[in-house]
C-alpha cells in the first residue's frame, strides 16, 4: 500500500497529524524528495527513510508493504493509482499571507526597482490603488475586485518591509502592523472580546467612538503633543486632511454629528438662489452645503458624485458613437 503525506510549506516541519506519524512510524519504507524539511524531524523520531529524486515508483521494493512517499511540500501531489492521499499537515485561513511576506522579501533583496523604494515614493500608490479597488466594485467584476484587494494589500506588506530595514528605533515588521490593528479592534470590541453587553449596530459604533476619543486623549497625554492648538481635545482630531476635499467634507460632518455638533454648523450660508457670486469661498462652501445635504438624505457624497460622473462618462461615449 502507498501513502502519498501530503504537508504544507507554510507549517513548520513536525508538526503533522497524529495520523500521519502513525502511518511514517508504521511504514516498512518511508521516501522523501530530497532536502525535504520534514527529514529532520524524521531523523529527531528515529524513522528511517529514502530520498529520491524520481517518487516512489522506481524505489518500491517487490512485495513491499506500507510505503510513505514524502513529495515537496506545496501543491496537490499526483496520486498513483490505488494509492492513498494523507494529508499530514494543512494551511489555517490566512497562511498564504506567509508567501506575500516572503515574495516581498525576496523583491527586496533582489529586484532593482523594488529595493530603491521609499515611503516616499510608494506614497501615491496608497491613493492610487484603493481607488482601482472601488473601480473594479463598482463594475461589478468580481474577479478584477479581488485582483486589486491584492494590489492593496500589497502596499501594507511593501511599507512594513522597508520599514524593517531601519536601524534609529522606528523600525517594525509586518508583525507589528498586524499586532497592531488586531489589538485596536480587540480593544475596541469590548462586546465581543469582553463582558460589554449591547443592544445593536447603533450602540456598538457609539461605544467605538467613545474608545477612540479615550484613545486619542490617552495618546495625547503620552506623546505631550495636544490634540489642537489651544491644547483641548476636539471629536475631529484625527481626521487626515490629505483625502479628497469631497471625502474630507463628509468625514468632518459624520464626525461633528456623532459628537452632537449641531447640524446648523454644517449649512454654511450660501445663496440657494441666484447665480454665484465666482469667488471661490462660495464655490466651497456650495460644495460643501451639498455633501450636508447629500448625508441628511442618507447618501453618501462621494459615491453620488461617482455615480453622476459614471453617467456623464457613458453620455459622453454614446455622444462619441452618435
Amino acid at each position: 500500500m502507498l501513502i502519498v503525506l501530503a504537508t504544507s510549506p507554510r507549517v513548520a516541519p513536525g508538526l503533522l497529524s497524529w495520523e500521519a506519524w502513525q502511518a511514517l512510524r508504521s511504514a516498512e519504507l518511508v521516501l522523501a524528495a530530497p532536502g525535504h524539511p520534514q527529514l529532520p524531524a524524521l531523523e529527531a523520531a528515529e524513522i528511517a527513510y529514502r530520498t529520491t529524486d524520481d517518487g516512489p515508483a522506481a524505489d518500491l521494493p517487490a512485495g513491499a508493504g506500507t510505503v510513505v512517499w514524502l513529495p515537496e511540500p506545496g501543491a496537490d501531489p499526483a496520486v498513483p493509482p490505488r494509492a492513498r492521499l494523507l494529508r499530514g499537515s494543512a494551511d489555517l485561513p490566512g497562511a498564504h499571507l506567509i508567501d506575500l511576506v516572503a515574495t516581498m522579501d525576496r523583491l527586496r533583496r533582489n529586484c532593482p526597482w523594488d529595493a530603491r523604494q521609499t515611503h516616499e515614493t510608494l506614497a501615491p500608490y496608497l491613493l492610487e490603488e484603493p481607488y482601482e479597488a472601488l473601480d473594479a466594485l463598482e463594475s461589478g467584476d468580481q474577479e478584477a475586485f479581488r485582483e486589486e484587494l491584492g494590489d492593496v494589500l500589497l502596499q501594507v506588506v511593501f511599507h512594513a518591509r522597508v520599514a524593517a530595514e531601519r536601524e534609529d528605533g522606528t523600525g517594525y515588521t509586518i508583525d507589528d502592523v498586524a499586532d497592531g490593528i488586531v489589538a485596536k479592534l480587540v480593544r475596541r470590541h469590548p462586546h465581543v472580546f469582553a463582558d460589554v453587553t449591547v443592544s445593536g449596530a447603533d450602540e456598538v459604533h457609539r461605544n467605538w467612538d467613545d474608545i477612540k476619543k479615550t484613545e486619542r486623549a490617552e495618546k495625547a497625554g503620552r506623546t505631550g503633543v495636544p490634540a489642537a492648538a489651544d491644547g483641548l481635545p476636539s471629536s475631529l482630531d484625527g481626521v487626515p486632511f490629505g483625502q479628497p476635499a469631497l471625502a474630507l467634507a463628509a468625514q468632518l460632518q459624520r464626525r461633528a454629528e456623532r459628537a452632537g455638533v449641531p447640524a446648523d454648523l454644517a449649512r454654511l450660508e450660501v445663496d440657494d438662489v441666484g447665480e454665484p457670486d465666482g469667488s471661490g469661498d462660495h464655490i466651497g462652501r456650495a460644495l460643501f452645503q451639498l455633501v450636508a445635504r447629500a448625508r441628511e438624505a442618507g447618501r453618501d457624497p462621494e459615491m453620488e458624485l461617482r455615480a453622476a460622473a459614471r453617467s456623464y462618462r457613458d453620455l459622453v461615449r454614446a455622444w462619441e458613437r452618435s
